[in-house]
């Protein structure tokens, strides 16, 4: 099966996140694609890493439960230790043979992806779908940046097309904290969700 793996804090998870994940099941004729919510930064204390994790684990269950092809995968936040994403993806592939896995991240990622531990393991380990945002960089300076990586590290870098996405998590605690969530930024559920458990109101 062709699986798509997009992780993230999803704090909160908003309809962006789901238009990614949507265009990247059609556009690569994935199978599912599962969604990871990152651990927390070793700098909290375990209190606020624990209600954090639970809120964004329930926020991004309940974005996705209502779509067939959409999984939660926690594999990252059951663990108590940093999670390096190349150690992720090989124990995905080494629990679940029977998967071809695709790491979906956006063109920020794309061009940081030297930064992070071990990049030579995760390139080799999976396919990667990086996503292109018509007002962020260009088709040309994505593929030449993938074509580059492609061949110094002997990889499977493609090019995942995507629209504007029309928000981000930090805009929407800004806006929360204000007083205003606006309509269609998050999956009513995870409106609903929110509300109910006061979130990010005391930033």
């Amino acid at each position: 099966m062709k699986t798509g793996i997009m992780g993230g804090t999803f704090n909160p998870f908003h309809n962006g996140h789901l238009m990614l994940g949507e265009y990247a099941y059609r556009q690569f004729f994935l199978d599912e694609v599962w969604f990871m919510p990152n651990g927390n930064p070793p700098h909290k204390q375990s209190r606020e890493v624990l209600e954090d994790m639970e809120h964004r684990l329930e926020m991004t269950r309940l974005a996705i439960e209502d779509i067939p092809y959409f999984r939660l995968c926690t594999c990252e936040a059951e663990r108590k230790e940093p999670s390096y994403s190349w150690e992720t993806m090989r124990y995905l592939k080494e629990r679940y043979p029977d998967r071809k896995f695709y790491f979906i991240l956006g063109a920020d990622s794309l061009f940081s992806i030297e930064t992070w531990r071990h990049p030579e393991r995760l390139i080799s380990e999976v396919s990667i779908l990086a996503a292109y945002r018509d007002d962020k960089n260009t088709p040309e300076s994505m593929n030449r940046q993938i074509s580059r990586l492609n061949r110094k590290y002997h990889g499977d870098i493609r090019l995942l097309q995507t629209p504007v996405l029309p928000v981000s998590s930090h805009e929407i605690r800004e806006g929360i904290r204000n007083g205003n969530l606006a309509a269609g930024q998050v999956p009513q559920k995870v409106a609903d969700y929110i509300q109910k458990h006061h979130l990010y109101r005391g930033e």
